[in-house]
C-alpha cells in the first residue's frame, strides 16, 4: 500500500507532458505484447505476404499528389506523369464544371446526411440524379448506392428466390460473383461469352419460376464486349431476364455514351442495368441500379446495402449530376475516346504488341504473360513519365499478366504517341518485341 501511495504521489508531481509520455509508453508496451495465437497468425500472414513478393505479384500503391487527370504528379517523381491507367474515360474527374458543382452543393446541402435514405437521408438532389439516370438508360426508375459493388451486392437476393435461377458469365466482376452468392436462387455459370453453353443452361433450367442472365457489358480486365444481341435473343426465346453491369461502358461507349446497349444496337432489350458514378461520370464514388419501377421500389424496401449504408454525399451527387449533363449534351466526348483508342491500338499493333480486347473499346490490355515482366515493364514506363500498372494473378489468370492501358478523351494525340514510343523502347529492351 505504501508503494502505491508513493507511485500516486510520483504521478501527481509530474507535468502533463510527462504523464502523457508515461501512459503512451505503458500503452505501447501492452499493445506490443501479442498473445501466442496472434503471434502465430502474424507469422502466417507474413509468410503469405512473402509468397506474394516472391511470385512477383506484389501490388504497391503509388502516391498521386495532384488531382486526377491526363497529366498528374506522383510522389518521388520529378517530372509530370501522363496517366494511362485511370477509369477517368471522359476526363471529368477534375473538369472545372464538375468540381464547381460539388463546391456549390457543399454550401447549399452540406457535406453529408449522417443517415440512411429512408430515415432522413434523402434530399432533392438524390431524386433528381436518380431521375436523370433513369432517363439516360431509358428505364422507368433508378436507385443510388454508395458504389456499384453495393448495387451488385444488393440486387440478386432481393430479385431472386429459391424458385428462381441465375445464369452468370464465368468471368463476371467479383462484385457480381459476391452478390450472386448472397441469393438463394439456383446458380449456373456459362463459359465466357459462349452462347451455346448459355443456351444449354437455359434449356435445362426451364423449371425455374424466373431466370436471370447476368453479364458484364464490357469485361474490365480484357476489354472485350459481351455478345449482348445474342444474349437478348436467347432471353426472348427462353423467357429470361437480362442484367448487365455497365461500369466500363456508361458515359463513353457507343455513339452517345449510352453503353453496350447502344454500341450493339439493342436499346431497351436489357431489363436491369447496374453501373457506377466512380469512373467516367465524375470519378468520385457511387453506383446505381436502373430498371422497372416495381424492381426499384422493392430494392428501396429490402436491399440491405441501400437500407443500412449512409446516403451518397451531396458533393458526390452534384458532381455526378453535372457529369451526366455534360455527357448528354456533348457527343464529342465519346467520339474523342473512340478516335484516341483507335490511334493507340493501331500504333501498338504495328509495333508488334498484342493488344487484346474490342478494337473500339478504350481498355487496351497489352499482353505480356509473365507477372514479373509486367511489373518491371510498368516500373520502367514510370521512369519515362508514363503511369501504367501491371496486372497479374489473382486479378487475371496465371500466365496472362498484362499492362492494362486505358484511353481517355482528355489525352492528346501527342500524349498517346509519347506512351507508344515508351512502350516500343522498353519492349525492345526487354525483348517483348523485336
Amino acid at each position: 500500500m505504501a508503494g502505491l501511495h508513493t507511485l500516486n504521489r510520483s504521478v501527481l508531481s509530474m507535468n502533463k507532458s510527462s504523464i502523457v509520455r508515461l501512459l503512451s509508453s505503458k500503452f505501447n508496451l501492452e499493445c506490443n505484447r501479442p498473445s501466442s495465437s496472434m503471434a502465430q497468425t502474424k507469422q502466417i500472414l507474413a509468410n503469405e505476404l512473402q509468397d506474394i513478393r516472391d511470385a512477383g505479384t506484389w501490388k504497391g500503391e503509388r502516391i498521386i499528389t495532384s488531382q486526377q487527370g491526363a497529366a498528374i504528379r506522383v510522389a518521388g517523381q520529378n517530372q509530370t506523369i501522363i496517366n494511362f491507367c485511370a477509369n477517368n474515360y471522359l476526363g471529368l474527374s477534375s473538369h472545372p464544371e464538375v468540381v464547381e458543382a460539388s463546391k456549390q452543393i457543399l454550401d447549399s446541402h452540406g457535406a453529408g446526411l449522417s443517415s440512411v435514405r429512408f430515415i432522413c437521408g434523402t434530399q432533392d438532389i438524390h431524386k433528381e440524379l436518380e431521375n436523370k439516370i433513369a432517363l439516360f438508360h431509358q428505364k422507368e426508375d433508378a436507385i443510388l448506392y454508395a458504389s456499384c459493388f453495393d448495387a451488385n451486392a444488393g440486387l440478386f437476393e432481393v430479385l431472386l428466390s429459391p424458385e428462381d435461377a441465375v445464369i452468370s458469365d464465368e468471368l463476371n466482376h467479383a462484385s457480381i460473383i459476391d452478390g450472386i452468392r448472397l441469393c438463394k436462387a439456383e446458380r449456373y455459370r456459362y463459359k465466357h461469352r459462349d452462347m451455346k453453353d448459355l443456351e444449354s443452361i437455359l434449356l435445362k433450367s426451364q423449371g425455374a419460376r424466373q431466370r436471370l442472365i447476368v453479364t458484364d457489358g464490357v469485361f474490365s480486365m480484357d476489354g472485350n464486349v459481351a455478345p449482348l444481341k445474342e444474349i437478348c435473343d436467347l432471353a426472348d426465346k427462353y423467357n429470361a431476364l437480362v442484367f448487365i453491369d455497365e461500369c466500363h461502358a456508361t458515359g463513353f461507349f457507343g455513339p452517345t455514351g449510352r453503353g453496350t446497349e447502344e454500341y450493339l444496337g439493342v436499346n431497351g432489350r436489357v431489363d436491369v442495368v447496374n453501373s457506377t458514378l466512380g469512373k467516367a461520370l465524375g470519378g468520385a464514388a457511387g453506383g446505381y441500379t436502373a430498371g422497372s419501377k416495381e424492381l426499384i421500389d422493392l430494392l428501396r424496401q429490402r436491399s440491405r446495402p441501400y437500407l443500412f449504408s449512409n446516403t451518397l454525399p451531396p458533393p458526390v451527387v452534384a458532381s455526378a449530376s453535372k457529369a451526366f449533363d455534360l455527357v448528354m449534351n456533348n457527343v464529342d466526348l465519346p467520339q474523342k475516346v473512340l478516335s484516341n483508342t483507335i490511334h493507340f491500338r493501331k500504333r501498338m499493333t504495328e509495333a508488334g504488341f498484342h493488344v487484346a480486347g474490342d478494337p473500339e473499346h478504350p481498355i487496351c490490355p497489352v499482353m505480356l504473360g509473365d507477372a514479373r515482366l509486367a511489373s518491371v515493364f510498368s516500373d520502367k514506363m514510370l521512369e519515362k513519365g508514363i503511369y501504367v500498372i501491371g496486372f497479374s494473378f489473382p486479378v487475371v489468370p496465371k500466365g496472362k499478366a498484362r499492362i492494362r492501358v486505358q484511353i481517355s478523351a482528355s489525352h492528346s494525340s501527342e500524349e498517346i504517341d509519347q506512351a507508344v514510343d515508351a512502350f516500343i523502347d522498353i519492349g525492345r529492351n526487354l525483348k517483348v518485341i523485336s
